[in-house]
């Protein structure tokens, strides 16, 4: 294995993923976990880049290649991947901070494309393990990959990275990108939103100001995240037309069983029955003893004497027959070996007779 997923705590997460990236053989350290203390990120970081190895997150949902490999609960249950068509390889890239917004990607990009190829949730924290633009970058030297959608947020200067790629002519494939957060000029002060890294500061850091250096780099920018979708349509329809895309054939995927629980609810099944009897009932949430629940057995203090009762005459007996039965219990209860000696004495000794006449 060359990926390592890293679901510890955000206390002992940088400690397992540095000792993850000191094996030989791993390639990609994935950190799900939220609030890594920044200096514990930066030498993640140092150590990967100069190892030329990559750490995807802190606070990542994950990735996913389709039809072949996803990383933490990246795109949800069976049926969102189905429906996103994530269960086979399409011609689009996609990166995103937000892991959230990243399945909604999925769904809007399989709507109006025939699906990603890989998509990759990069964390939402101030110091991301990898950037916006080293995945854009990897992407254009996939060749399966004909076109790349970016989705970005307000707060750091990640996407400047990006826009200098572009201008630089490292990327020669379309990109469709959107910085979210234009609202933040609606508020009078800084606002701090889901993430770490996404806040309002100065004007290089509005999502206003890198839509404007995405667009003048050559990206494909709309005017809004509504017009996204038909952005990414548009992008696509035309590489198709272009020959440079032929739409994957599509093919119906196979039945996926459905799931227990949603089946019981739905009445299409039923759970296999409990054992039931007339002297006990476990059907419910606490078993039933003659019909007295567990809890009310252990509220009132019943005895052994009591609970035999219920289960031997499925009644509730007399507190003498229950005595009684307690007493017995205690006489022939095994204490130990050679108990058959002590039984007959005392057996023998309740009748009147003589401890000799107990051996005999």
């Amino acid at each position: 294995a060359d990926v390592f997923i890293n679901f510890a705590s955000f206390r002992s997460a940088a400690a397992s993923s540095m000792a993850a990236l000191k094996q030989p053989t791993i390639r990609v350290v994935a950190i799900i976990a939220e609030g890594v203390p920044e200096s514990d990120t930066k030498q993640l970081i140092a150590y990967a880049r100069a190892n030329n190895k990559v750490v995807l997150g802190p606070a990542t949902v994950g990735g996913i290649q389709a039809g072949a490999f996803k990383i933490g609960d990246t795109a949800g249950t069976i049926d969102n991947i189905i429906q996103c068509k994530l269960y086979r390889p399409g011609s689009v890239g996609f990166v995103s901070k937000s892991g959230g917004m990243s399945n909604e990607m999925y769904s809007t990009i399989a709507r109006v494309t025939d699906g990603i190829y890989e998509g990759i949730a990069i964390g939402g924290d101030v110091f991301p393990g990898s950037t916006l633009s080293d995945h854009v970058l990897r992407f254009n030297n996939i060749p399966q990959i004909k076109m790349t959608v970016v989705l970005g947020e307000l707060g750091g200067r990640d996407e400047y990275s990006l826009v200098e790629a572009l201008k630089q002519g490292k990327i020669n494939k379309p990109v469709v990108a959107w910085v979210s957060g234009t609202c933040a000029r609606l508020f009078k002060s800084e606002v701090q939103f889901g993430h770490a890294g996404a806040k309002s500061g100065g004007e290089m850091e509005s999502a206003q100001a890198k839509n404007q250096a995405l667009r003048e780099a050559g990206a494909v920018v709309p005017d809004s995240y509504e017009a996204f979708e038909s952005a990414i349509k548009q992008t696509f329809d035309k590489l198709v037309e272009e020959g440079k895309i032929t739409p994957i054939k599509e093919f119906t995927p196979p039945q996926i069983p459905e799931d227990l629980n949603s089946a019981i609810k739905s009445g299409k099944v039923r759970a296999p029955t409990h054992i039931i009897s007339t002297i006990c009932d476990d059907r419910g949430e606490e078993p039933c003893y003659a019909g007295v629940p567990m809890s009310s057995i252990i509220e009132q203090g019943y005895g052994i004497g009591d609970v035999i009762s219920l289960l031997w005459f499925k009644r509730s007996l007399p507190r003498y027959c229950t005595q009684f039965i307690e007493i017995c219990v205690m006489l022939c209860a095994d204490h130990g070996p050679c108990v058959s000696g002590a039984l007959n004495t005392i057996v023998t000794a309740r009748a009147g007779k003589d401890l000799v006449s107990s051996l005999v």
